[in-house]
């Protein structure tokens, strides 16, 4: 084994940034290549290194032989592509969220990635909220009771400039849809990520103020299938963009918290002060995406190298990166045929 592990990135967009300068930092990890259609946004990543190689075609940067990851920074529609061709030159895969905006090709890149015997790992870095996981440890030791109601609300505002900066966006052909594929996942992958997976969903979306292709706002009623119900509101059609929020109510107990932290943290019979939360790692960008942190980011570079290193699975593999993208697949379903459906 290596004493660095080597990275290559492609796609040189807004977050490939956070992949760069999370590579950057760590002490076992290097920066080896960029691929992207232009060499001034991949050279803007490597700036300073000087052994680092810069590339238009990615396939040409996957016959590099000393690259062990492969970081997939390009439009969500092009994800299966570019990992199943990594996976096939034998290179592990750090995917961006979503894993794909299609069933049957997340299905196809985690089976390339099983039968080339490489790791998958997906960013969902929201997953790393301290009070997230306060959160789901409450739920899960019962302090809740018996939960009954799982509610996220996931009001972004993205401005009329924000999807012509990328021809991509806003397209179902490679945004996949919007305020729910794009921005809302991840509030979607924490919902069910603390209150089970979903059974069915019944939803509205639509496209109310911006001139694209997907909805910029949506409304879901979830059936867990734990028996508890819950809501989905999703829109990057509101100003200003809201604090991304989640609601968790049980029988004997509420859980209330946001990028801000806990807001309610009650139990039936006892007084219980809400966690002492660390640094939220910067998370929120209900505004603007520019504003993240890259500490999360960090996390998963770091997750990836340890997941290699000791042949485990990723903090977040395909087959737990699918789900959200499931979910939110049967929610446009719902919409278009106004029927309940089975997730």
């Amino acid at each position: 084994m290596p004493d660095k592990i080597r990275f290559a990135i492609v796609g040189a967009g807004v977050i490939a940034k956070y992949h760069a300068e999370s590579i950057r930092q760590h002490p076992d990890a290097e920066l080896a290549a960029v691929a992207d259609n232009s060499t001034e946004k991949a050279g803007r990543l490597t700036e300073g290194l000087t052994d680092a190689r810069l590339f238009k075609d990615y396939r040409e940067m996957l016959k590099m032989e000393d690259i062990d990851v492969v970081c997939v920074c390009t439009p969500s529609g092009s994800h299966s592509d570019v990992t199943i061709a990594a996976a096939q030159a034998g290179k592990h895969v750090l995917c961006e969220k979503p894993l794909d905006i299609n069933g049957d090709r997340m299905t196809a890149m985690i089976d390339a990635c099983r039968k080339a015997g490489v790791k998958l790992g997906c960013v969902f870095q929201r997953r790393l909220m301290p009070a997230m996981l306060h959160a789901r440890q409450a739920l899960q030791d019962g302090k809740i009771g018996r939960p009954v109601l799982g509610n996220a609300y996931l009001k972004y505002y993205r401005s009329p400039e924000y999807y012509k900066s990328g021809g991509w966006r806003g397209t179902w052909r490679l945004d996949g849809g919007g305020a729910l594929m794009n921005q809302g996942v991840h509030g979607v992958d924490l919902i069910q990520y603390i209150m089970g997976e979903v059974e069915s969903v019944f939803a509205y979306t639509a496209t109310l103020a911006r001139e694209i292709e997907v909805e910029d706002t949506a409304v879901a009623a979830l059936k867990y299938k734990s028996g508890a119900f819950g809501i989905i509101q999703a829109a990057t059609s509101v100003y200003p963009g809201q604090e991304t929020r989640f609601e968790i109510h049980g029988d004997q107990g509420t859980i209330e918290f946001g990028d801000e932290g806990i807001k309610q943290w009650t139990f039936m019979g006892h007084d219980e002060p809400a966690p002492v939360l660390e640094d939220t790692l910067g998370l929120a960008s209900s505004s603007n995406p520019q504003q993240i942190s890259s500490a999360g980011h960090y996390f998963y570079v770091d997750d990836m190298i340890q997941a290699i290193r000791g042949n485990r699975e990723p903090h977040v593999n395909g087959e737990e990166a699918r789900k959200s993208v499931d979910l939110i697949l049967a929610i446009y379903e719902s919409a278009r045929s106004g029927k309940e459906v089975k997730v």
